[in-house]
């Protein structure tokens, strides 16, 4: 290939990278924490923690018992069944006004602030959902979980932003995407070395040490950057193409969703022995909703996830069976597998963005490969602002190269202590505050605003010092944090098998370590009085003499 071709790719790469690269880092950095979004939500729900589930038969039937209580003349129950990504007890009913009226008055309350939490969930642009009433497994009685924003935030904001409608945060997402799409294919035009370079890494020496960071971070899961950007584009095709006809599809399958039965009958025994054994004979993964229509007198059990990427990816389980209320006869058995060869690919390349097909040791490698697009677009925005503070050590730094320095922080170092006091802001905010979780939401943006202005105020070597110390630090201390307002301590947790709870602080620790390890490097750098090699972000003539 002529250099011409790799000289335009490169500026094609950088100028790609650059112009997005900021809210890029954003959305890769919430996406890969959004793969287990389920697993944030219940560590920040400290209440559920000392919950132990129990047999699945033995937790219906002291759901269904806790149902008579409850709602006993309601039309639908629901239970859903804890699971190793959400290992809580939670029950739900549809009623009318009249029969909702019929339910205890102590338990009104919960159900309010259950139903204005969902309100509030689907206000900020997560689709309307029953939370339902969480019940502790082992006792049946009922559990108060603090509202709280959870991982949905960290997942929503990665497809749709914040602060603008969920359209226009779409097509932003998506113009992102795609740039990150083009940045990823002219790069691996531009470096026709890039595998040999994946094993090559030079310490200390400024630029070509930033250029061998990239290219490692890049090649090491370059596979998954491939297949996660173009299906995220497919996924917001509908978007970036408005006459797609997407849209108006989704609109007829809400429309038929919302259609609700008007008629109730009396519920009967159920052999619910019998249909447990036959769901779990009929699937390899367990139970995970057992819906009751007490009209009809049936019950549909659902399939805790998808094991095929041909189901029905998202908004529901792909597998689902039917019985008879009284017998336990199976009446119906519905796998939604893809019809024809165009909707089982576009089924699969769905599936394997999101990821909700994978076991956790599936779900634990794509968390790996996330972190390693974070660390490639990172390296990438750094390298940018190498490569022209080598050009200019002895002259003063131009605007537009200050401003670069500037989002190069907040968007780095900045987010990820935004994301830290997100975390803290869960356990320090009283739990029984007013629209908790928005507030959390608020103070995760607050934090993040106050990064750039750090940024702007200081000296770049000193801000990237500065917040990185401080973004660590409240990582650092999380778990112990955590502990103190009501959490499981670390070694309990990894001694009762809570590999959530044990998972997360893990995680927050690592974080940490990573966070001082660069804090180090920086400051190494400035002690030697060689920033303009190790990390030329500034001239230096900003770096005080010896």
């Amino acid at each position: 290939m002529s250099a011409g071709v790799r000289q335009k790719n490169a500026w094609l790469h950088g100028w790609a990278g650059l112009l997005l690269g900021w809210l890029m880092f954003a959305i890769f950095v919430t996406g890969t924490i959004a793969f287990f979004r389920q697993e944030v939500t219940y560590w920040m729900q400290p209440e559920l923690h000392d919950s132990d589930p129990g047999e699945p038969l033995e937790m219906a039937r002291m759901a269904i018992d806790r149902l008579e209580h409850i709602a006993p003349d309601a039309r639908e129950w629901q239970i859903e069944l804890p699971s190793e990504r959400e290992p809580q007890l939670s029950v739900s009913w549809e009623a009318d006004g009249a029969e909702a009226d019929s339910a205890s008055s102590a338990f009104a309350a919960d159900r309010a602030r259950a139903e204005e939490a969902a309100a509030q969930a689907n206000a900020r642009g997560g689709r309307p959902r029953d939370p339902g009433v969480a019940v502790d497994p082992a006792t049946g009685a009922i559990i108060h979980p603090r509202e709280t924003a959870g991982g949905d935030f960290l997942y929503h904001f990665h497809y749709q932003l914040h602060f603008m409608s969920r359209g226009s945060g779409m097509l932003l997402v998506g113009l992102v995407t795609l740039a990150m799409f083009i940045a990823i294919l002219s790069g691996i035009v531009t470096h026709k070395k890039i595998f040999k370079d994946f094993f090559t890494f030079r310490r200390r020496k400024g630029q070509r040490s930033w250029l061998d960071a990239h290219n490692a971070a890049a090649v090491f899961a370059l596979p998954f950057h491939l297949m996660i950007t173009f299906s995220g584009l497919l996924l917001i095709g509908g978007t970036l193409l408005p006459f797609s006809g997407q849209e108006r599809n989704r609109e007829r399958q809400g429309e038929m969703e919302q259609q609700a039965p008007t008629d109730l009958a009396a519920g009967s025994s159920l052999p619910l022995s019998k249909i447990l054994h036959t769901a779990q004979r009929e699937w390899s993964v367990p139970v995970g909703r057992l819906s009751f229509d007490r009209r009809a007198n049936t019950v549909e059990l659902s399939s805790q996830r998808n094991d095929s990427l041909f189901l029905r990816p998202g908004g529901g389980p792909g597998r689902n069976l039917t019985f008879d209320g009284t017998d336990g006869t199976l009446l119906e058995r519905e796998d939604n597998l893809a019809s024809d060869g165009i909707d089982r690919t576009n089924r699969a390349i769905r599936a394997l963005h999101l990821g909700r097909f994978a076991d956790w040791q599936l779900r634990w490698l794509y968390f790996v490969a996330g972190i390693g697009g974070t660390v490639m677009v990172a390296t990438g925005l750094v390298l940018w602002s190498v490569k022209r503070a080598a050009k200019r050590r002895d002259a003063l730094i131009p605007i537009g190269q200050r401003l670069a320095e500037i989002l190069n922080i907040g968007a780095v170092a900045g987010l990820n202590l935004a994301i830290a006091t997100y975390f803290w802001a869960n356990r320090l905010v009283p739990a029984g505050t007013p629209n908790r979780a928005e507030l959390e939401i608020r103070l995760f943006f607050i934090a993040w605003t106050v990064t750039y202005l750090h940024a702007a105020a200081r000296k770049p070597q000193v801000a990237w010092v500065e917040q990185l110390m401080v973004g660590g630090g409240l990582f650092a201390l999380l778990p112990i944090l955590s502990f103190a307002t009501g959490s499981l301590w670390l070694p309990s947790a990894v001694a009762s098998g809570n590999w959530i709870v044990a998972g997360f602080d893990a995680v927050c620790l690592l974080t940490a370590t990573v966070m001082f390890c660069a804090a180090r490097f920086i400051t190494r750098g400035s002690e030697r009085d060689n920033v303009a090699q190790d990390f030329p972000i500034v001239d230096r003539s900003l770096v005080p003499a010896e």
